[in-house]
């Protein structure tokens, strides 16, 4: 079993877009193609890994840095947080409700992708 956590922000294709994310948010970037219109930062955890707390991980990577994001023109509803779950047989999980509460507060979508 492996997961995949992931910070995705969408935005209009520019790659000074991309550069001043980086910036702001501390982090380098990950993209898929030559011209991207997503900046991601993906952490990937095997089973016997130690827990990574993503929601609070990136959630603290986020909060302060709202009012400059808006400056790019990215707003809340351009951010997701996703976990990718591989797994070989079921798939069970839970999440606590000051978490949840807090990436509400946030308003921040929160995306759960599961594959065998």
């Amino acid at each position: 079993m492996k997961y995949f956590y992931r910070l995705q922000i969408s935005f209009s294709p520019n790659k000074e877009t991309l550069s001043s994310l980086n910036s702001i948010l501390g982090i380098e970037y990950l993209t898929e193609d030559e011209n991207p219109s997503e900046w991601w930062y993906k952490v990937e955890q095997n089973e016997s890994d130690e827990y990574f707390d993503f929601i609070n991980q990136f959630l603290n990577i986020l909060e302060t840095k709202y009012s400059d994001l808006e400056k790019l023109n990215i707003k809340r509803d351009d951010i997701t947080i996703w976990m990718i779950y591989e797994y070989d047989d079921q798939c069970n999980m839970a999440f606590d409700p000051q978490r949840l509460k807090r990436i509400g507060e946030n308003g921040i979508t929160l995306c759960i992708s599961c594959y065998g």
